[in-house]
């Protein structure tokens, strides 16, 4: 009988493969201690009320929210940095379930400072700034809390809202401890007839199988568990979206898009262009179901072979340190500083490489204005996974620009905005790979990968893009939405955009239910405009040589410091048209063309 391959334990994996969390605080006391000093703290924030229009108060109180809002900040990250090593963990648990209440409450300490700036007369915030030149740094944040004034409520029910809202985050977080600490899937058997236990870090592996049996077993075993919580997962989904319709009401916006897009001067038809732009050229994407439908041999082609290389090439094992100098060649346009910062990342410890029992799944990029920008993985050895690297770095060398340029109220940059850096390392990464591969085989698999990053990215996140609309807006209708409504919903745009050709499995129809994203309301689009600025600027890059580069590393350091449309457009990338993403789905078309004269 064959071993069954078992995840190890987070205690197995050497210290060098960690991230270096204890650069944080050394130990669980010295955090304890810390949120000790924070919520003796941080009740002196009300002692300002009613005193903003002193120029003298409003800078004292604006260094003290700072530096409590960075303490705050650094105990956030510890706790979930330590809780997403291993969800099963109670010790780091208990963490997480400390912080989190307690920055609601630390939130509401500083509910009346909106609505105070917005009752002060005209005049005073300028003549503070005259007198306290320090203030002056605080000139673009105070113009948009004054561009927000419908928006922001009375201060009685800012601190209200403040308050609730550990309560209203409530089906997110259920959601991440039923999926990624009390979900199990059970076991298949890969390629080599051994059996595996089955997880979200190693599903990608063998969803892209050339042996069609496993990724049939793994698409039925995977999306059939998920079924069997579909209604409690329904539940969490629509909770969590009335939720985000609620705060959008109660602060006066029309919609739950309109609250998630104006804040950021963002208008709603740069969301809607997208999913029309998509919509009006939805038959390139029949176009390479139907090529890859051919490529492949097949009668029919499932939902589960849309993942699989249309070319036969030995799998590559990759090994961590061959990934990081692949990712580095391919970056090289970048320039040597970029690549510098590349390195501190890997020496210092900012990513965390490998699979652990009670891991959280996937991948990101997170970390405080006072921390590294650290960086978790879920390293299997394979390409993807070297892309996956190249991306995640993008997000933390872009925060890692920032927060070394721009002063801590900046010091973070928007979501729609939040995608580019970490896209742009990937496009820039595969053009490397494409353009100096000789093997025509291993040249034909890699234009099928940049096929499927920009199908990934772009069709299928305005597909959720999409699919959020729905959603939202039934509900904002008062219609109730069941675990077979999304299912229903969710089916009906698989089928309208796979097309004829593609066989839409009845288990694909739970598949909303897996993806964390639709917690974070209206994020998903970004990806797709996000691929599509990226594109731009990668293209920019590898043309212009060295001073595109100087504006990318420009929109790298702004950070918040100005609204991303404006960002992106001062470094040569205008958002507010339909070009960057027509630009991306025509190099989709060139690549479709490119691997049918290659075959």
């Amino acid at each position: 009988m064959s071993e069954v391959l078992k995840l190890r334990n987070r205690d197995e994996i050497e210290a060098e493969s960690k991230w270096k969390v204890e650069k944080i605080y050394a130990s669980v006391k010295e955090w304890e201690e810390d949120f000790d000093k924070l919520k003796e703290e941080a009740p002196k924030l009300k002692e300002f009320a009613g005193k903003l229009s002193s120029a003298k108060k409003l800078k004292e109180y604006l260094d003290l929210e700072e530096k409590l809002s960075r303490k705050a900040e650094k105990l956030m990250v510890y706790a979930h940095l330590r809780s997403h090593e291993d969800t099963t963990n109670a010790e780091f648990q208990a963490l997480t379930n400390k912080i989190d209440p307690y920055l609601a409450e630390f939130s509401s300490y500083t509910a009346y400072f909106v609505p105070e700036i917005l009752s002060l007369e005209e005049g005073v915030l300028d003549k503070a700034m005259e007198d306290i030149p320090e203030l002056k740094i605080y000139k673009f944040l105070f113009e948009g809390i004054l561009k927000e004034k419908p928006h922001v409520l009375s201060r009685e029910m800012e601190e209200f809202m403040a308050s609730v809202s550990d309560c209203l985050g409530a089906p997110e977080s259920i959601f991440s401890m039923l999926t990624n600490a009390d979900m199990v899937f059970g076991n298949i058997k890969d390629e080599n007839g051994n059996e595996v236990e089955l997880t979200e870090g190693n599903y990608s592996n063998f969803i892209r199988s050339k042996d069609r049996r496993v990724r049939e077993d793994a698409f039925k075993l995977l999306f059939n568990t998920y079924k069997g919580f579909e209604n409690t997962i329904a539940t969490s989904l629509t909770s969590s979206i009335k939720s985000f319709n609620f705060k959008a009401k109660a602060r006066n916006y029309k919609n739950a898009l309109e609250a998630s897009l104006k804040p950021n001067d963002i208008d709603v038809n740069v969301y809607y262009n997208a999913v029309e732009t998509i919509n009006n050229n939805i038959k390139s994407l029949h176009r390479y179901v139907d090529l890859k439908k051919k490529l492949l041999g097949l009668d029919e082609i499932h939902m589960y072979d849309l993942y699989v290389p249309v070319v036969d090439i030995e799998k590559e094992h990759i090994e961590f340190n061959n990934a990081i100098d692949i990712v580095k060649t391919g970056l090289k346009p970048l320039g040597e500083e970029y690549l510098n910062i590349f390195d501190e990342g890997v020496r210092e410890g900012w990513i965390d490489i490998y699979e652990n029992k009670g891991k959280r799944g996937g991948a990101y990029s997170w970390g405080s204005y006072d921390t590294m920008p650290y960086v978790l993985l879920n390293y299997n050895y394979d390409i993807n996974d070297v892309s996956t690297l190249a991306h995640e770095m993008g997000h933390s060398i872009h925060s890692y620009y920032t927060r070394n340029t721009q002063p801590y109220v900046y010091g973070d940059y928007t979501l729609f905005v939040a995608e580019v850096a970490s896209t742009t390392n990937e496009v820039l990464l595969i053009h490397h790979l494409i353009e100096n591969e000789k093997d025509k085989k291993k040249k034909l698999y890699l234009v099928n990968q940049e096929l499927e990053q920009i199908r990934a990215t772009v069709f299928r996140q305005l597909m959720f893009a999409e699919f959020e609309l729905i959603t939202h807006e039934s509900l904002e209708k008062g219609e109730a939405l069941t675990a077979k409504d999304l299912n229903d919903i969710w089916h009906k745009l698989n089928v309208k955009y796979f097309g004829q050709k593609m066989k839409v499995d009845e288990e694909i129809d739970i598949e909303w239910a897996r993806i964390p994203h639709f917690y974070s309301d209206f994020y998903v689009y970004q990806y797709a405009t996000g691929y599509a600025a990226a594109s731009a600027f990668a293209k920019a890059i590898l043309e212009g040589g060295e001073e595109a580069v100087e504006k990318y590393k420009g929109f790298l350091k702004t950070g918040g410091a100005d609204y991303p449309i404006n960002t992106l457009k001062t470094a040569g990338v205008d958002m507010t048209t339909s070009m960057p993403l027509e630009a991306t789905i025509a190099r989709f078309n060139e690549l479709l063309d490119m691997l049918e004269e290659l075959i």
